[in-house]
């Protein structure tokens, strides 16, 4: 892996900044669900996919940029206060390469499973606890928040992560081989 912020690290955080920001602002980015919440986010996943593809630094841009697009279209007071809706999303893709890392050798499919698992976990456990030390929720409202939100969030995001990161992974591999077919030749 290259050392540093490259192009295409640069390139890649950007796009995928973009998608994050994108999936706010259309509410795309919003998953109805029967639950008090009425919603579950997938606009961490960038960060996350960030994060494993493209390393630590990569997945903390693009969880700055979803963080500060949170904090810009905010509509409830929660997420106008910096504490709560950038500084938690800054460790999102940080966890998720960590957790890759750690587990790649094991087996990919479960490292990248489990670092989309914990990315989000990172996303809905983080906000939450600076949700009650702001004083914007007690403790047991944000439990609730946890299980009946940041369970599912994070189911969805072991599924889109493994189908993103998967297919990225495999078209990375068939190019490189095809750039080694077409040198020999």
């Amino acid at each position: 892996m290259e050392k540093g912020l490259t192009v295409r690290k640069i390139v890649i955080a950007g796009v995928l900044g973009a998608v994050a920001i994108l999936l706010g602002v259309t509410r795309l980015g919003f998953i109805p669900v029967p639950t008090a919440a009425g919603n579950a986010t997938i606009m961490h996943i960038p960060a996350v996919i960030g994060g494993i593809m493209e390393g630590w630094g990569v997945g903390l841009i693009i969880g700055l940029i979803f963080g500060v697009s949170s904090f810009l279209n905010a509509t409830i007071p929660l997420f106008k206060d910096p504490l709560v809706a950038i500084l938690p999303r800054l460790f999102i893709g940080v966890v998720a390469y960590f957790t890759y890392v750690g587990l790649k050798n094991v087996n990919q499919y479960f490292a990248i499973g489990m670092a989309g698992f914990l990315g989000s976990l990172t996303n809905t456990v983080l906000v939450l606890t600076m949700a009650v030390l702001r004083g914007y929720m007690s403790l047991g409202v944000a439990a609730t928040v946890a299980v009946t939100n940041g369970l599912p969030e994070a189911i969805v995001s072991v599924i889109v992560t493994l189908a993103v990161v998967g297919v990225w992974m495999r078209i990375g591999s068939s190019s490189k081989q095809k750039s080694k077919i077409s040198g020999d030749m």
